[in-house]
């Protein structure tokens, strides 16, 4: 116990690094001592206003993607699962898509709360398709899932293009710039629901983490020490779409750190759930703001700001295909 809260005081104090250096720099320099001290400062509208909602959004998205990678991972017994790569994100994003033309987030004064649930149901319905396309082939916890995790993508992606033909140029173009992952608050509202969406998913997540260490010995194993194994499957299942769907519906679709944190922690903490989940939380919100900090670098060199979700696909896609590379093959 007491290495696992230092893990997580760790993940903590990561955590609170990276958001101070998100704050504290950007295309503008500002200072934080003037912001705190001077209400009617430039400083302080700038942290307050522009940097500080962007920030703790890549945090909660950051969290949420990690500990769902780390969800799936254990459930599935395979290193390579993640949110992105499995067909949940692209599902997500369908739904969320359909929702946002659809007018749905001003239409209501709640409308900020519902999105997310049109994204939860394009997750599941992702999810149950993977596993539809997977149920056949022997190894329905292994390759096949990850293949069947393409396919759904691309028929997610597939969608959204015929999707983008029939609206308008401009709402085509808002929607393409959705799509690639920035870490825009649309407003405090949508901020909100989202990290209330996450932190519930995250809490389920969090209650089945001894339940999904059992599952690494085997479905029969784990049923004669009391679990039911189905039931950790739809739990975690609703609880990831739930996570991934509300992330996505305000951040587009950012790829990678569900794979990204979870294989680096491993290394460092071992693969019990129980200590991976925590760290996660911690340390994938301090990954997704780091890489929103690089992106916003970025923008002195490039004289334009790189979607996040650029920066995480580039990362987190080249250590898939070294994961990938060097996972043993069958004869």
């Amino acid at each position: 116990m007491t290495r696992t809260y230092g893990v997580v005081v760790l993940s903590i104090v990561a955590l609170a690094a990276a958001i101070a250096l998100g704050v504290s720099f950007g295309t503008e320099p500002v200072s934080l001592a003037r912001a705190i001290a001077d209400a009617g400062s430039l400083d302080r509208d700038i942290v307050l206003d522009v940097r500080l909602p962007r920030v703790l959004l890549g945090a909660v998205a950051g969290a949420g993607l990690s500990i769902v990678g780390v969800a799936l991972q254990a459930l599935l017994r395979n290193p390579l699962a993640e949110p992105y790569v499995l067909g949940v994100s692209g599902g997500s994003a369908v739904g969320a898509t359909f929702a946002i033309l659809a007018g749905v987030s001003s239409a209501t004064s709640l409308g900020a709360s519902v999105v997310p649930l049109f994204a939860l149901a394009g997750g599941l319905g992702a999810t149950a398709l993977v596993h539809t396309l997977a149920a056949a082939a022997p190894d329905s916890r292994g390759a096949s899932v990850l293949l069947a995790g393409v396919v759904v993508n691309a028929i997610a992606s597939a969608a959204i293009t015929f999707v983008k033909t029939l609206v308008t140029q401009s709402k085509a173009q808002e929607l393409l710039f959705w799509l690639t992952g920035f870490l825009d608050v649309p407003s405090r509202a949508s901020l909100g629901a989202m990290a209330a969406y996450v932190a519930i998913g995250a809490a389920v997540l969090l209650r089945d983490a001894a339940r999904l260490n059992l599952l690494s010995l085997g479905d029969s194993a784990a049923e004669h020490l009391g679990v039911s194994v189905r039931g950790v499957e739809r739990r975690t299942y609703l609880a990831s779409s739930l996570v991934v769907g509300a992330i996505v519906s305000v951040t587009g679709l950012i790829g990678f750190v569900g794979l990204l944190v979870p294989h680096a922690l491993r290394r460092l903490v071992g693969p019990d759930a129980r200590r991976l989940m925590p760290a996660s939380l911690g340390f994938g919100g301090a990954v997704l703001v780091v890489c929103d900090l690089v992106s916003r670098a970025a923008f002195r060199f490039l004289h334009t700001e790189p979607p996040v979700g650029a920066v995480t696909a580039l990362i987190g896609g080249t250590l898939f295909l070294l994961l990938l590379g060097r996972r043993p093959h069958r004869a």
